[in-house]
Parts: structure tokens; C-alpha cells; sequence
């Protein structure tokens, strides 16, 4: 299938030019369809506890296919927030470890974790400010020392999106002792994700922006060998080794073997529908092939951030390069709040936009606009006219 294809299948495109995915990416037509037969054998009562299952292990091996992993390294999580408080809690701190990382730069969920560490296991807190919109790897560097454990960064920002040199990062940090934690939720199904060459330790995902889903489930990533050096914080009968054809609700007393790799961490229960749902978008984003997606929404981006430099507007790191993922922010970063930019220009261009049409977010004061693999030039140039037209 090529992304033309693709695109009939998101019904989403037809009424609209949605640039969003790094809010909710749209959901295909055959996610819909899988959904509506889950429910369909919920409803009358058809549903078998042990399709459920091949279904999840089915997901499991589509995403560490994505991601160049062993499904023995991929837990089933809630969401991204989920995963990076199994990693971080699972190490054996000590007062005094410390952490490296910028939080102007992460998701609040890749900070209030480490501050609570601060307060439960005296770990030091060590921020690092950003520059220009970029996490400084040099900076993250220069920040780590004998006791530090774990650096920790977005692969692509949520605001204002820029793609971080994780290989240069993980490369650094491990010729010091150091773990890396990625942050993947911006990044995994249209920025190459591969865990080997990235040479990192742990990377969540969520599966409602890039792959194409649910909010309410995620993948967790961990190193085989040092997912089994972690002590889990919760504990269930899905992270339990008791043989290959032990039931379920199977016990054995007194012992606790753990599921190899990170299936230690799993606990009961899946977001079945959700497995539902991400199942056919992994298996479109499969056909597709990340060597096709990648560059055409890379190149998109690169296309709207011109034409929004074009109509003189501020782009976030002016001119596309290797920062750029799929990801356009406009505006001052960090010019206003959540959901409004303290400069009343850009209020003004993004109610412009919605008003006609286009389906975009403001994130710490600008606006974000970013490309699923299902948008086209027509889309992108829609916006560039419409921008245009409203600078006068």
C-alpha cells in the first residue's frame, strides 16, 4: 500500500485538514471495524478469553517489530506516563543518584516522577535549561557524574517538537554508566524508533497519537538483561512465571518467579478494546513501512514550515533541518499558557485556522501543527494559503 492508499482509509481528511496527531491521531477505517466487532461478541456474549490474549501477544510482536525489540522486551501499559513510572521506580536507588534531565522541554509526566523520587529516595534533581526550543545533550553530559542513573529525554518534544540526537545521547550516557529513558509518545509510528540503533535502555509509547488509536494504552520498553535487574512496584498474576500452560488464576505458594524481560511488569487484565483498535493501524503502519512514512511526513512539515516563514510568521527553529520532525510550531515558545498564546496575533491566526477548517492545538503559547501519514500537499498548502491570506 502506498500513503495515497492510505489516505482513503481516515475518514477524518475528508471534512477537514487535520494537523494533530501529536494530540490524537486519526483512526482508520479498519480500526473502527475491529472495534465494532469486539463489541459485537461483548454484546452477545461471544467473547473468548483466550482470543483476547493471542490478539495481545499479536500486538505485542507488531510493536517490537516497530521498534527493532524482542516482544519479551515489550510490557502492555496503560499509557506513556505508566511506563516511565515502571522504569523509574523499578531501580534500586540510593541517596545521593541523581537524574538528568530539562523539564521546560519534557511532558509534566517525565517530571513530577522524578520530583516524587526526590521526595521518597533523596534523588537529586538535576535540570538542564533548554536552548532555543532544543534539549543541549552537551549540557546532559557535562550534568552526569559517578552517581548519576538515569538521563531522560523526549525523542521529539511535545512543544515545540524538535527531534532530540537520542543515538548521541544514549551513546554518551553509556560510556558513563548511565540509562537512557525515552520518551516515545511523540515519536514511535512516524520518527524511526529502532531500540538497537538508538542504542537505548527503555522507551514508552502511548498508542492515541502516532499508532493511531485508543488513549488508555501503551508499551513499555526495557533491555531484556536489565528489565530482569528491576524489582516491579506492583505485582500480578500476569508478570508470574508458572509454566506455559498454567491458567490465569493458576498460584503456586510461596514463590515468585517473574515472566522474562519486561512481561515481569505486566499485571492483569489488558485495554482489550484498545488492542482491538491498534491492532490493523500497527499492521497499516507495518505495510507502509516506516522508510516510506518518515520522509513524507518529515517532508511535509518541512513544506508548512516554509510556507509559514513565507507568510512571515514565526516559525520555531526558523528553517526546516535535522530538528525538524513532523512537528510545526508557530510563535514564541513558552509565550502563554496551555490552550493560549500570550501574543494576541497568534490567538487571532489560530482561531482563523479552525474557523476554516484546519484542526490544530496551542501547546506553551504556539501553535502546533503536526502531520500524520495520511495528510498531503493539498493539505498543507491549504494552510499555507489560508496563513497567507490572514497576514494580508
Amino acid at each position: 500500500m502506498n500513503l495515497s492508499e492510505a489516505r482513503e482509509l481516515f475518514p477524518g481528511v475528508q471534512d477537514q485538514v487535520y494537523l494533530n496527531v501529536s494530540l490524537n491521531g486519526l483512526m482508520p477505517f479498519p480500526s473502527r471495524d475491529a472495534v465494532l466487532a469486539h463489541l459485537d461478541k461483548r454484546v452477545m456474549g461471544k467473547a473468548v478469553k483466550e482470543e483476547l490474549h493471542a490478539q495481545a501477544e499479536r500486538v505485542r510482536e507488531l510493536v517490537a517489530g516497530l521498534i527493532g525489540a524482542d516482544p519479551v522486551e515489550v510490557a502492555i501499559t496503560k499509557n506513556v506516563s505508566e511506563g516511565l513510572n515502571i522504569f523509574a521506580s523499578g531501580l534500586d536507588w540510593r541517596p545521593g543518584d541523581n537524574v538528568v534531565f530539562c523539564p521546560e522541554l519534557e511532558h509534566p509526566n517525565n517530571v513530577f516522577l522524578w520530583y516524587h523520587l526526590r521526595e521518597t529516595k533523596g534523588v537529586e534533581i538535576r535540570e538542564i535549561l533548554p536552548e532555543a526550543g532544543h534539549i543541549p545533550l552537551e549540557r546532559m553530559v557535562e550534568a552526569m557524574d559517578d552517581r548519576t542513573r538515569v538521563a531522560t529525554v523526549s525523542h521529539v518534544t511535545f512543544s515545540p517538537g524538535f527531534i532530540t540526537d537520542v543515538q548521541a545521547l544514549a551513546t554518551e550516557a553509556r560510556s558513563r554508566g548511565v540509562l537512557t529513558l525515552i520518551d516515545s509518545a511523540q515519536s514511535a509510528g512516524s520518527i524511526r524508533t529502532d531500540v538497537r540503533e538508538l542504542g537505548v535502555d527503555a522507551i514508552s509509547i502511548g498508542t492515541q497519537k502516532n499508532l493511531l488509536a485508543f488513549y488508555g494504552l501503551g508499551f513499555l520498553y526495557v533491555r531484556k538483561d536489565l528489565a530482569e535487574s528491576l524489582n516491579p512496584v506492583f505485582v500480578a498474576r500476569y508478570g508470574m512465571d508458572l509454566g506455559p500452560d498454567a491458567h490465569e488464576t493458576a498460584i503456586s505458594p510461596g514463590t515468585l518467579d517473574f515472566r522474562p524481560g519486561a512481561l515481569r511488569f505486566e499485571l492483569s487484565n489488558y485495554n482489550y478494546i484498545g488492542l482491538a483498535a491498534v491492532e490493523p493501524s500497527l499492521e497499516l503502519i507495518h505495510s507502509l513501512g516506516m522508510d516510506q512514512i518518515e520522509p513524507h511526513v518529515r517532508g511535509l512539515a518541512a513544506r508548512l514550515a516554509k510556507g509559514m516563514l513565507a507568510a512571515g510568521l514565526p516559525v520555531a527553529g526558523g528553517e526546516p533541518g535535522p530538528h525538524l520532525a513532523h512537528i510545526v510550531a508557530v510563535g514564541e515558545s513558552g509565550g502563554g499558557r496551555h490552550y493560549s498564546a500570550d501574543d494576541p496575533a497568534m490567538n487571532e491566526l489560530f482561531h482563523h485556522l479552525v474557523s476554516n477548517g484546519v484542526t490544530i492545538s496551542i501547546r506553551r503559547g504556539i501553535l502546533r501543527m503536526s502531520v500524520g501519514l495520511y495528510n498531503d500537499e493539498a493539505d498543507i498548502d491549504r494552510v499555507a494559503e489560508l496563513s497567507r491570506s490572514w497576514v494580508g
